[in-house]
C-alpha cells in the first residue's frame, strides 16, 4: 500500500464537498456503529453481573460440594472428616443429617427438607447462620426439639418465633393397630431468610441429635458438606478428595450440579441477547456500504483521473477499503470505550434516574437485589469488537470491487 492510497482515502472521509454530506453520512455511520457496540457491551456486562451476584448468593448460603453414601448413612464418619480436613484446599468439614419431612402448624402444612446440623460447625461451612434474622442458631442445642425455619417456608406455616410446629417423618413405626407416622414437636427458635427461594421455602434447621432420633439413624449421617479456599475448582476438589478415601461407596456432588439450571438459563439468555443486539451491530455496520457506495458515486471523476494516471484496481480497491476500515475501527473503538464506561458507572447512572424520576426500577422484594449489576468481562469486549470489526470489514467489500471496475472512459464521458 503506497502513502498516496492512504492520503486518498482519508481525504475522502474529510471530504467538504456539497456541504460536506459524505462527512456527515460517514459521522451517523461512525454513531451508529459505537452505539450498536456500548448497547452490545452494557447489556452482557448486566448479564454477567447477575450471574456474579447469583454465585455469591449461592456460595454464601449452600455448602461447596457434598460427600455421601451410596448404600445409607455414613458411619464412620467422624474418621472420614479427620481425613478430609487434611485434604489441601479443604476449608471445613462438617457432617449433617437431612431427610424430607412435612411441617405442620395448626391448619397448615408445608414439606419441607430437615437438616440437622451442628451449631458451632455450622458456622464455617457455609454463610446461612450469618443470614438468621430472629433467633440464634446456638439454640439448635442437644435434645431443645427446636428448629429454625427460611422466611417463606415460616410464612406459608403463619408460624413465628416461639410457636411450636410438628415435624412429621416420612417412615413410621409399625404398631398392632398399623404403621403410624413419627412426630415431634419442635418449638420455633428463629428464622433465617438467605435471599434464595429454595432455601427460605424449603428448607428448617435442627440439632443432628434431635434428627438422628428423629429419622432413626443411629450414628450414621446422611453425609459430610465440604467448603473450599477456591469454591471455583468445588468439581475436581471433592472428586480428589473422594479418591483420598478409597473404597466405591461414595457419592459426591458440588453446588455447580445443584443450580446447574440456574446458570445454564444465563448462558441461554446471555447468547440469544448477544445475537439479538448484534443484529443492530450489523445494521449498524452495512450502512458503511451505503456510505462507500455514495462516497464510490461522488468520486467517480476522481477515480477515473487517478486510473488515467496509472493507478491500477488494486490501488483504487484499498483507497475505498481504507475508507470503510477506518470508519469500523473509529467506530468500533468508541462503542467500547463507551460500553465499558457506561457498565462501570451503571449502578450510579441507575440510581441518579431513579431519583430524578422518583421510582425504583427493582424492587429487593421480588429480585431480592435493589440494584442493578454490572460486571465487564475482558473476553466479551474482545468478542464484540472482534465481531463488529469483521462485518465492517465484510461491508467494505463491495463499495470497494464497484471502485475498482470504474471505466475512465465512461466517467469522463460527459465531463
Amino acid at each position: 500500500m503506497s502513502a498516496y492510497e492512504w492520503l486518498i482515502g482519508t481525504r475522502h472521509l474529510r471530504s467538504t464537498h456539497r456541504r460536506g454530506f459524505v462527512s456527515f453520512v460517514a459521522l451517523m455511520s461512525v454513531c451508529g456503529l459505537t452505539l450498536g457496540v456500548a448497547t452490545l457491551i452494557v447489556v452482557l456486562s448486566v448479564m454477567n453481573g447477575f450471574e456474579r451476584e447469583l454465585r455469591s448468593r449461592i456460595l454464601s448460603v449452600t455448602a461447596h460440594a457434598t460427600i455421601t453414601g451410596l448404600n445409607g448413612p455414613l458411619m464412620d464418619w467422624p474418621s472420614l472428616q479427620q481425613r478430609l480436613r487434611s485434604q489441601p484446599q479443604v476449608q471445613a468439614v462438617v457432617p449433617y443429617i437431612e431427610s424430607q419431612a412435612m411441617l405442620a402448624h395448626g391448619q397448615h402444612m408445608q414439606g419441607a427438607n430437615v437438616r440437622g446440623v451442628l451449631p458451632p460447625e455450622e458456622r464455617r461451612a457455609t454463610g446461612l447462620a450469618q443470614h438468621i434474622r430472629q433467633g440464634s442458631i446456638d439454640e439448635l442445642t442437644d435434645g431443645s426439639f427446636a428448629t429454625i425455619l427460611g422466611s417463606a417456608l415460616a410464612h406459608e406455616l403463619k408460624a413465628k418465633v416461639g410457636d411450636s410446629v410438628i415435624l412429621i417423618a416420612p417412615e413410621g413405626t409399625a404398631t398392632p393397630t398399623g404403621v403410624v407416622p413419627r412426630m415431634r414437636r419442635f418449638r420455633v427458635a428463629g428464622i433465617f431468610e438467605s435471599g434464595m427461594y429454595e432455601f427460605d421455602r424449603g428448607l428448617a434447621l435442627i440439632n443432628m441429635a434431635d434428627a438422628a432420633l428423629l429419622f432413626r439413624t443411629g450414628a450414621g449421617v446422611t453425609g459430610l458438606r465440604l467448603a473450599f479456599i477456591d469454591p471455583l475448582h468445588a468439581p475436581t476438589l471433592v472428586q480428589n478428595a473422594a479418591r483420598s478415601l478409597g473404597g466405591p461407596g461414595f457419592y459426591v456432588n458440588d453446588w455447580t450440579q445443584d443450580h446447574a439450571n440456574f446458570f445454564r438459563s444465563i448462558e441461554i439468555t446471555k447468547s440469544m441477547m448477544f445475537l439479538i443486539l448484534l443484529m443492530i451491530v450489523a445494521v449498524a455496520a452495512f450502512n458503511i456500504v451505503a456510505t462507500l457506495v455514495m462516497i464510490v458515486k461522488e468520486k467517480q471523476t476522481d477515480i477515473a483521473i487517478l486510473r488515467t494516471l496509472g493507478a491500477g484496481p488494486r490501488n483504487i480497491l484499498l483507497t475505498f477499503a481504507i475508507q470503510g476500515v477506518l470508519i469500523g475501527l473509529a467506530g468500533t473503538l468508541l462503542g467500547a470505550a463507551v460500553g465499558t464506561l457506561l457498565a462501570d458507572n451503571l449502578q450510579a447512572l441507575v440510581g441518579a434516574l431513579e431519583r430524578l424520576l422518583g421510582t425504583q426500577f427493582l424492587d429487593a422484594r421480588v429480585y431480592y437485589m435493589s440494584d442493578l449489576p454490572a460486571y465487564v468481562e475482558r473476553l466479551d469486549v474482545f468478542k464484540v469488537c472482534g465481531v463488529a470489526f469483521l462485518l465492517c470489514v465484510l461491508a467494505t467489500i463491495y463499495p470497494a470491487w464497484r471502485a475498482a471496475r470504474t471505466v475512465p472512459a465512461e466517467a469522463l464521458r460527459h465531463e
